[in-house]
C-alpha cells in the first residue's frame, strides 16, 4: 500500500529495519523478469514477517503472557527458517551455485544479508526479552538467572533436586585427540566448558568438555515459596547443572563455562522416484538423519571468546554463523510460563466459538446441506462441526464410504477415532496421508499407522507432490441412489489450530462441486492424468493457468471500462508470473487490495506501474491463514476459497484445490469480512514502496478497528 492510503489514519512505528536491498524504480519500470526493481527478496521478506511478529511482543496493548508467547514464536520461526531456507541457500552457496533472487541478489549476497538481518532481529528479541522479564517480576514471577541470588534454603532445594532428578541423566563428554567431538542433536541446549586439572598449576593443558541440558526435565525448576510473599521464582536448569560441575568433573577447575545451542540442516530431500515402493520406510529413515545435518548457526553466550571459537572451528562455521546470546538461550523454553496457574489476567480471553451449524441426527445433518451450502469461519465458528459430521457419517448405516485427505492433524484428534470407527463399521474408508508434510512426518506415520490397524485404506502421498488440498468426501445411499457430500477448507483438519488459525470452510452437496471431488480423489489414487474440472481449480494442472486467467480477465474488464477489481487474502505472494499479471492489471486500471500476512515479492506503489495495488499484513492473536481469492468480474462476483497461495510450490509441486462459492449470502459474508480486514487499523501493516511495513492507528477522529476481535460478528 502506498503511503498516500493511509490519509485519515495515524500511523505510529515500533521500529523498523533498513532495507538496503531496495533500488529505486522509474516510471518507466518494465515488468518482466530479471528486473530487480519490481520484486523483493523471498527470504528477506519472511524475516520482515517475523519482525512483525516480535512487534507484538512489544506491545504493551497485549497481555504480558501474550506478548512472551510472540517472542517464543518468533524463535521457533526462525529455527525452522534456518534449518531449511536458510540450509537451502548455503548448501547453493557452498556448492558455487550463484543462482539470482527475483531481486537480483546472488546466493551468496543473500546469505550474507540474511545473517546481517538477523543478527539484528536477534538483538531486538532480547530487547523484548529484557521488558518482560521486568514486569514479570512486576506480576510476581521472577526467573533467578545469578545464582548468587538464591538464599540458603533455595540452595539446598537445588541440591536435593540436582542429585533426585538431574545427575542420573547427565553425560560429560571431553574432547581431545581421543574423544572426538560429538554430533550435538539438532536444537537441545548445551554447556561448554574449558578445565583444567589440580594438578596443572599453570593451567596449561585445557580440557575442553560438553554437557547436554536434559530436554526431558523441565527447563524451570520453581524454587520454595517466599513465607513472605506469593513471589513465584524459577530457576534454569543450565543454572542448576553450573552449579554441581565438580561431581561430573572430578579434580577439575573450570575455567570457562558458557551455554550454546546449534541449529543444523534438517530438510528432508528424497529421490522419490527411486523409492516409489516403500516411501514410508525411506520417510522414517530420513526422519532420524534430520537431527545430524550440516550446522547452519551456532547461539553461545556472548563472551564465551574461547568456547566460541573452539565450537566455531569444530562446527565448521564461518564468523557471520554465530550469533552471540546476552542471556537466556532457547527463547523457545519460555513457553514454560504460558502454562502457570492463576494466571488468566497476563492472558486474552478467547470468545467462545459460535456452534457454526450443528445436527445431532444423521438425516437432520445431511439434508441441511442438500438444501443449502454451509460456510464456517473458524475460529469464530466451531471447528466441532466438522468433527461432528464425522462421527455421525462413522455411525450412520446409509454412509458406504469416506474419503478424506490428512495434511497436518492434532496429536488428540477425535477425526482419527472417527474413521478408524468408519472402517471397523464396514464402510469403504481411504485417507490420503501427507508424509512429506514439514516438521509433522513422524506424527503423521503414527496416525497413519493407527488408521491403517482399523481398515482404513491409507494412501501414503503421490510421487513427486505433497498432498495440501484439504477435502472431505461422504458418500451415502438416499433411497434409489447414491449422494455425495463434500466439506473443503482452506486450513488444516486440526482441531488444535483451528482454534487460533482463521480458515474458512464449505459444506456442500451441489453436484458439480461433489462430482469434481470425487474425481480428484480418484485421480489421486489411481496416479492418473489429472482432467479438467467443471467447478474446481487444481494444481499442479489447471490451478495457475485459470488463476492467471482470471486476473486477466480483470484487466481486460478495466480496459473496456467495466468494474473490475481484485481482493486477495493469503499468506504468502512469492510466484512471478501472478506478480507481473497483477502489474499489468494494475496499470489497466484495476484496483489491487492484497492482505499478506507473511512473505511478498510485489513491490507496491512504484509509479505507473504498481501504484494501484495496496498491499497490507494483519498480525494479531490469530494466525490469519485463510486464503480468499475476489474479482470484481465486471459486477458479477467471483469468490474462491483455496488450499494454495500464491507460490511456485503451491502451483506446481503440490496437489491444491480453489473451489467457488456459489450462494449470493456466502459471497456477501466473504466480501464483508474481507472489507472488514481492509479497515483495520490496529493490528495492520502497510507494506510502503521502500519494502518497510507502517503500522497504522486510528486517527483522532477515527474509531478503532481491530478485526480479529470485531470479525464475531461477521
Amino acid at each position: 500500500m502506498s503511503s498516500n492510503s493511509t490519509k485519515g489514519l495515524g500511523i505510529y512505528r515500533i521500529f523498523s529495519f533498513p532495507n538496503p536491498r531496495i533500488m529505486t524504480a522509474s516510471p518507466t519500470e518494465k515488468i518482466e523478469l530479471g528486473n530487480p526493481n519490481i520484486f523483493f527478496d523471498r527470504e528477506l521478506s519472511w524475516v520482515d514477517f517475523n519482525h512483525r511478529v516480535l512487534e507484538e511482543s512489544f506491545d504493551k496493548e497485549n497481555p504480558l503472557l501474550e506478548r512472551l508467547k510472540f517472542l517464543c514464536i518468533t524463535e521457533s520461526n526462525l529455527d525452522e527458517f534456518f534449518m531449511v531456507r536458510v540450509a537451502g541457500l548455503l548448501n547453493l552457496k557452498n556448492a558455487g551455485i550463484e543462482e539470482r533472487s527475483l531481486n537480483g541478489k546472488r546466493t551468496s549476497e543473500t546469505v550474507a544479508e540474511l545473517y546481517s538481518k538477523v543478527g539484528q532481529f536477534v538483538k531486538k528479541q532480547y530487547e523484548s526479552l529484557d521488558e518482560i522479564l521486568i514486569e514479570l517480576k512486576t506480576n510476581k514471577i521472577v526467573v533467578v538467572q545469578d545464582p548468587s541470588e538464591l538464599a540458603g534454603d533455595d540452595i539446598q532445594f537445588v541440591k536435593n533436586y540436582y542429585k533426585r532428578e538431574v545427575s542420573s541423566i547427565l553425560t560429560p563428554l571431553a574432547i581431545d585427540p581421543s574423544h572426538p567431538f560429538p554430533h550435538i542433536l539438532n536444537r537441545t541446549l548445551n554447556l561448554g566448558i574449558t578445565l583444567y586439572s589440580d594438578d596443572d598449576k599453570n593451567k596449561a593443558k585445557e580440557l575442553f568438555a560438553i554437557v547436554q541440558v536434559p530436554s526431558v526435565l523441565p527447563r524451570f525448576l520453581q524454587l520454595p515459596p517466599n513465607k513472605e510473599t506469593d513471589v513465584r521464582r524459577y530457576f534454569p536448569l543450565e543454572e542448576i547443572i553450573k552449579l554441581h560441575l565438580g561431581d561430573l568433573f572430578y579434580g577439575m577447575n573450570v575455567k570457562q563455562i558458557h551455554t550454546f545451542k546449534i541449529v543444523r540442516d534438517a530438510d528432508i530431500s528424497i529421490n522419490e522416484e527411486q523409492n516409489i515402493g516403500d516411501l514410508l520406510t525411506t520417510m522414517k529413515n530420513e526422519l532420524k538423519n534430520r537431527m545430524w545435518g550440516d550446522a547452519v548457526r551456532l547461539d553461545v553466550h556472548s563472551g564465551a571468546g574461547h568456547i566460541k571459537e573452539l565450537l566455531r572451528g569444530l562446527l565448521e562455521l564461518e564468523e557471520y554463523q554465530v550469533m552471540e546470546i546476552p542471556t537466556l538461550l532457547s527463547l523457545n523454553d519460555m513457553m514454560f510460563f504460558q502454562s502457570l496457574e492463576k494466571t488468566s489476567h497476563l492472558k486474552y480471553s478467547y470468545p467462545v466459538p459460535k456452534s457454526g451449524f450443528a445436527a445431532k441426527k444423521s438425516e437432520s445433518i445431511f439434508s441441511e446441506i442438500r438444501k443449502n451450502d454451509h460456510l464456517l469461519h473458524h475460529p469464530y465458528e466451531s471447528f466441532k462441526s466438522i468433527e461432528d459430521m464425522l462421527k455421525i457419517a462413522s455411525q450412520d448405516p446409509k454412509v458406504l464410504a469416506i474419503k478424506m485427505t490428512l495434511y497436518r492433524t492434532s496429536g488428540d484428534s477425535p477425526i482419527i477415532q472417527y474413521l478408524g470407527e468408519a472402517a471397523e463399521n464396514g464402510k469403504q474408508v481411504t485417507v490420503l496421508v501427507e508424509l512429506k508434510a514439514r516438521f509433522d512426518e513422524e506424527r503423521n506415520i503414527r496416525w497413519a499407522k493407527k488408521l491403517e490397524d482399523s481398515g482404513v485404506h491409507v494412501v501414503y502421498g503421490v510421487v513427486g507432490l505433497k498432498i495440501h488440498c484439504k477435502m472431505l468426501l461422504i458418500v451415502r445411499r438416499e433411497e434409489d441412489k447414491l449422494n455425495r457430500y463434500v466439506h473443503l477448507g482452506t486450513g488444516n483438519y486440526n482441531s488444535t489450530t483451528a482454534r487460533f488459525y482463521t480458515d474458512l470452510s464449505l459444506f456442500t452437496a451441489n453436484p458439480e462441486i461433489t462430482e469434481d471431488v470425487a474425481i480428484l480423489f480418484n485421480t489421486i489414487t489411481s496416479s492418473g492424468k489429472m482432467p479438467r474440472l467443471s467447478k474446481i481449480y487444481a494444481a499442479p494442472t489447471f490451478l495457475k493457468e485459470e488463476f492467471l486467467h482470471l486476473i486477466q480477465r480483470e484487466t481486460d474488464n478495466a480496459k473496456n471500462g467495466k468494474q473490475a477489481r481484485v481482493i486477495f487474502k493469503m499468506n504468502s505472494l512469492v510466484d512471478p508470473d501472478v506478480i507481473l499479471k497483477l502489474y499489468e492489471a494494475s496499470q489497466a486500471g484495476v484496483k489491487i487490495d492484497l492482505i499478506i500476512r507473511g512473505i511478498c515479492c510485489l513491490r507496491p506503489g512504484i509509479p505507473g506501474v504498481s501504484d494501484r495495488i495496496n498491499v497490507r499484513s494483519i498480525v494479531g492473536r490469530y494466525l490469519e491463514h485463510s486464503r480468499i481469492y475476489s474479482f470484481e468480474n465486471g459486477g458479477k462476483p467471483d469468490v474462491y476459497l483455496a488450499s494454495a497461495d500464491c507460490m511456485p510450490r503451491n502451483f506446481l509441486r503440490r496437489i491444491e484445490v480453489m473451489f467457488p462459492i456459489l450462494q449470493d449470502k456466502h459471497k456477501k459474508r466473504i466480501a464483508k469480512i474481507l472489507e472488514l480486514l481492509l479497515r483495520d487499523n490496529t493490528q495492520a501493516r502497510v507494506l510502503e514502496s521502500d519494502g518497510t511495513y507502517t503500522r497504522l492507528a486510528p486517527g483522532d477522529d477515527d474509531p478503532a478497528v481491530n478485526s480479529q476481535i470485531d470479525m464475531v460478528d461477521i
